[in-house]
């Protein structure tokens, strides 16, 4: 067995450190840390915290849902997962009595987007199942494609009240209209018309 000698020098150390220390106190503050309060951006706040009330439908369509641009003379189409097919096929066809409609053309953007709002709100209000929306196929646009088509596809499939919607038989305005389709109000999917 090895015997363990101390070194005078760490004895003489300790007791050093413990003489040095013998008037310590501890000191009055906690041992937490105090950080600033956290802001939170309001779209966060938003999701963590809903509102009691819903959202204005102005403030829940963005610019910024990015879709592949589609042509004056294209056709679109949407349908959330669910739809009965025969609703679809009845919708795509212009079967569907048509119980509101609404002109967007000539409008800018901006006007265009509240307007959108404006009927949505209001179609949701009246129980309104089938729309009809004119876009326009932006022959008269500054740019090379339609701006109020390629934005109204987007602003549209934000929306949860929209089933579904599809471009327009020629006879309501073709490839610069479109019938939409909403749930009724309250209801969190109703195929059924």
């Amino acid at each position: 067995m090895s015997d363990k000698k101390t070194d005078p020098n760490e004895e003489d150390d300790a007791t050093l450190f413990r003489q040095s220390v013998a008037d310590a106190r501890p000191l009055a503050q906690k041992n937490t840390v105090q950080h600033p309060p956290r802001t939170t951006p309001a779209s966060i706040r938003r999701r963590q915290c809903p509102e009691k009330e819903p959202t204005p439908l102005q403030d829940r369509l963005s610019d910024e849902y990015r879709l592949e641009t589609v042509a004056a003379g294209d056709a679109l189409f949407f349908s959330r997962p669910g739809l009965k097919r025969s609703v679809v096929k009845k919708l795509r066809r212009g079967q569907l009595p048509i119980d509101a409609a609404l002109d967007l053309h000539g409008m800018v953007v901006t006007e265009a987007r509240e307007a959108l709002q404006a009927f949505i709100d209001e179609c949701q209000t009246s129980s309104t199942r089938c729309t009809r929306i004119v876009h326009g196929k932006g022959h008269g646009s500054s740019s090379h494609y339609p701006v109020l088509k390629n934005r109204v596809n987007g602003w549209l499939r934000e929306i949860d009240a929209v089933l579904a919607f599809c471009s327009a038989q020629p006879k309501d305005g073709g490839t610069g209209a479109l019938y939409v389709l909403l749930k009724k109000r309250g209801s969190n999917f109703s195929p059924l018309i």
